[in-house]
């Protein structure tokens, strides 16, 4: 790596952050700005950065990998509700649980189905990217995540929750494409792949991880306790025990065949809920599990996590990984797939409550999608359709950044002020009928 790389990496991070407040003012989202960069950087402008996925594949799986456990864990501290509460008794996990299973299992039927009339691939490729395209992103377009752990908004955390889970959940439908290819084993009548990839998978991930979360968050009381009477602080450094229970969940969870991803996942969680514990507890003198630092720090790798996973698809559609049917594979997915999932997913007492139209427009896709297309890009398919693949991916993904940044900052204005709106009307009926009492 010549002089170059590193003047263009310094000056790239140091802009962000001395602009970094005054990007989150512009009517563009951060995403929009790196995918800019990331193209102009590329051959189609000024030639600094050349990336073929399909000779970096390797390097690109790990990356990608690793942005996506890093993001994940990041949402799993960040969703404080408990997992059997409800609110007006509606259980507020329904929402993303339902748009993680039944609304993702009609968007990977019907991408497949599109891929297979736009872009000519047969059954088992199109299954693997109808299910590499159907999680939705956990991270980009922060203005419809959650804002906090204390945030409560049921569109913020159904849309955070369901980027958080079907990230792990949209893996076996993966290797189901890659086994009707012959490239993955599914057994007599799929047999094996039911048990094996999706109820061993799912519920071992979850499992592994909450249990690694959960025992972490005594440990790191049991020490910090144990600091206190001996009257001497213990050091703990925050940076490597938050990524040490991201390395610990995940491998812990390859290690037994689970889905790593909803371990980290659950992970995340657990400490979550460890801390939230540990702050209704009455001795809660000693510091909780999850400190201001650690929560700074997981702030801070998601960021970069955003800014190198944006800035590598905006250096791949310059060097030419795009096309126009992931063109109008986007606009069928945006405008008429994901709305029809969302419809058909979210039923029963939640249909009354969640905000369908935005839950519907907001599936904006990320890094889950381009870690999946990478990852079947690596198997042994046709090289041609594996460029399709991962260039009707890469522009999907693109088209995502541009199309909901632009439309995140406006929409969730408008749907701030019909909550507040509505939460101001039971108030003001009252002070009526109190009037009319004293009349």
């Amino acid at each position: 790596m010549g002089p170059f790389w590193f003047l263009l990496v310094g000056v790239l991070l140091i802009v962000i952050a001395l602009l970094g407040r005054l990007l989150d003012r512009l009517p563009v989202s951060p995403a929009m700005i790196y995918l800019v960069v990331g193209f102009a950087l590329g051959p189609a402008a000024f030639n600094a950065l050349e990336l073929h996925p399909m000779r970096e594949l390797v390097v690109l799986e790990s990356i990608t990998e690793i942005a996506l456990l890093i993001a994940l864990f990041s949402v799993g501290i960040k969703m404080r509700v408990p997992l059997f509460e409800r609110s007006a008794g509606v259980w507020r996990w329904g929402i993303p649980l339902k748009l993680a299973t039944t609304s993702m299992l009609v968007t990977i039927v019907l991408l497949a189905v599109a891929a297979m009339v736009l872009l000519g691939f047969d059954w088992g490729l199109a299954l693997a990217l109808g299910a590499a395209l159907a999680p939705t992103d956990p991270v980009l377009a922060s203005d419809v995540q959650l804002r906090s752990p204390g945030d409560r908004d049921a569109l913020r955390f159904g849309l955070t929750g369901e980027g958080g889970l079907n990230d792990g959940t949209a893996f076996p439908f993966v290797l189901l494409g890659l086994g009707f290819l012959g490239l993955h084993e599914l057994g007599f009548l799929g047999l094996r792949w039911l048990t094996v990839d999706v109820v061993w998978g799912t519920a071992a991930g979850l499992g592994v991880g909450f249990l690694t979360g959960d025992t972490l968050a005594r440990s790191v009381r049991w020490t910090r306790a144990l600091s206190a009477r001996w009257g001497r602080e213990i050091v703990i450094f925050d940076e490597f025990l938050l990524l040490g229970v991201i390395a610990l969940a995940y491998g812990a969870a390859l290690a037994i065949g689970a889905l790593g991803f909803l371990s980290v996942f659950a992970a995340g969680l657990a400490l979550r809920r460890a801390d939230d514990l540990h702050a209704s507890a009455r001795d809660a003198t000693v510091k909780p599990p999850l400190t201001p630092s650690m929560l700074n720090v997981n702030e801070q790798l998601e960021r970069i996590v955003e800014v190198a996973i944006v800035l590598l698809v905006g250096a791949m559609i310059s060097t030419g990984y795009w096309s126009v049917a992931g063109l109008v594979l986007a606009a069928l997915l945006f405008g008429v797939i994901r709305p029809l999932a969302v419809w058909i997913g979210i039923g029963g007492d939640e249909a009354q409550r969640a905000p369908r139209r935005l839950l519907g427009w907001f599936g904006i896709r990320g890094i889950g999608s381009v870690y999946y297309a990478v990852y079947i890009a690596s198997y042994e398919i046709n090289f041609g359709q594996a460029e399709q693949l991962l260039s009707c991916v890469f522009t999907v993904v693109a088209a995502s950044i541009v199309v909901h940044g632009i439309s995140a900052a406006p929409l969730m204005e408008i749907y701030r002020r019909r909550v507040a709106g509505r939460r101001r009307q039971p108030r003001s009926s009252a002070e009526v009928s109190d009037k009319q009492r004293q009349v």
